[in-house]
C-alpha cells in the first residue's frame, strides 16, 4: 500500500479525494490509501479525511505519494518539495511554468527511483481517443486548433502556452515532433481578454496552428480544421461518455506505474512528450514577450 496525500483542495484536488475514497474494485488505485488532505484553507476533515500540514506531509514515513492538485504556479515547488523527501509525486498538468525547471525536476525524480507522473487527462476522453483513430495513417496538409475559454488569472494560471498545454498536447500526440514557426499575442487586459496564436511546422513541413483564446464570457469549446489529401476533419467526433472517469483513470495510470506495470518504452515516450510540449510552451512565450516588448 501506498499512503497519500492530496496537496490542494480546488476542483481538481477535489475530485482526487472523492476517487481516493471510491476506488475501483481490482484496480491498481487500490493500492493507494488516503492518509490526509494539505490546504491552505482551515478545512478541518472531508469526508473523515484529516487536514494536515504541508509540513506533516513531506515529514511523515507513513505518506509515500503525493498529489499536486494545487494552483499551477505552485505546482514546481511542490513537486520539487516532495521529491525531495523521497515521495511519489502525481501532479496535474503542467507540471512547472519554465522548461528548464521541468526538465530538473524530472532529472530529480529519476535520481531518487521516483515516479512522477504529470496528468494528462485531455488524452483520455472518448472524444480525443476517437479523433486519434480518424487521424491515424492519413497524411496531413494543413491544420488549426482553436481553443476558447473564460478569463484566467495568470499570476496564478501561468502565459497561455503553459496554461493551455493541453492543446498542445493534443497536437505533438496527433502529429508527432513541431517546430516553433512564430508566434504572437493579442491582449486587452482592461477587459481580461487574450488571444495566443502558435505557427508551427511538422516533421514533414506541414502547417499547424493552435489558436488559445480566452475572455469574459468566452463559451469553452475547442474547434478544429485538419486537412488531410484525403480529405479534412471539421468537426471533433462524437463519442460517448466512459464509465470511468477522467481523473480515475490517471489515477489507475499512475498506481500501474508505481507498481511497475508500464513498460519502459512507454515511460520513455510520455517522458519525451511531456518534455517536449513544455520546451515548445516556453518558446512560444519567449517569441510573444519578445512581440510584445519591440511594439511597446
Amino acid at each position: 500500500m501506498f499512503g497519500t496525500v492530496v496537496v490542494g483542495i480546488g476542483i481538481a484536488g477535489s475530485v482526487r479525494i472523492r476517487d481516493l475514497l471510491n476506488l475501483m474494485p481490482s484496480s491498481p488505485s487500490e493500492h493507494l490509501k488516503l492518509l490526509g488532505f494539505v490546504s491552505r484553507r482551515n478545512m478541518g476533515n472531508i469526508n473523515e479525511v484529516k487536514q494536515i500540514s504541508l509540513q506533516d506531509a513531506v515529514g511523515s514515513k507513513e505518506i509515500h505519494v503525493a498529489i499536486i492538485s494545487t494552483d499551477n504556479r505552485s505546482h514546481e515547488e511542490n513537486v520539487r518539495m516532495f521529491l525531495e523527501a523521497g515521495k511519489h509525486v502525481l501532479v496535474e498538468y503542467p507540471m512547472a511554468l519554465s522548461a528548464s525547471a521541468a526538465h530538473e525536476l524530472w532529472e530529480m525524480a529519476e535520481q531518487k527511483g521516483k515516479i512522477l507522473h504529470v496528468e494528462h487527462i485531455e488524452l483520455l476522453t472518448e472524444e480525443y481517443k476517437q479523433l486519434k483513430k480518424e487521424v491515424a495513417g492519413k497524411e496531413l496538409v494543413r491544420g488549426t486548433l482553436h481553443f476558447t475559454g473564460g478569463a484566467l488569472d495568470e499570476e496564478r494560471s501561468g502565459f497561455p502556452a503553459f496554461s493551455g498545454i493541453a492543446r498542445l498536447t493534443w497536437l505533438v500526440d496527433l502529429f508527432g515532433d513541431l517546430t516553433v514557426n512564430s508566434a504572437t499575442r493579442e491582449e486587452q487586459k482592461e477587459k481580461s481578454y487574450s488571444r495566443m496564436t502558435a505557427h508551427f511546422l511538422t516533421a514533414n513541413n506541414k502547417p499547424l496552428t493552435w489558436i488559445e483564446e480566452r475572455g469574459p464570457g468566452l463559451r469553452r469549446d475547442k474547434k478544429i480544421n485538419f486537412c488531410f489529401k484525403s480529405g479534412c476533419l471539421e468537426n471533433l467526433p462524437e463519442a460517448p461518455g466512459s464509465p470511468v472517469g477522467l481523473f480515475m483513470q490517471d489515477q489507475n495510470l499512475f498506481a500501474k506505474k508505481l507498481l511497475g506495470q508500464v513498460s519502459r518504452e512507454e515511460l520513455a515516450a510520455e517522458k519525451w512528450r511531456i518534455l517536449r510540449c513544455l520546451d515548445l510552451a516556453e518558446e512560444i512565450q519567449q517569441l510573444c514577450e519578445r512581440r510584445a516588448e519591440i511594439h511597446s
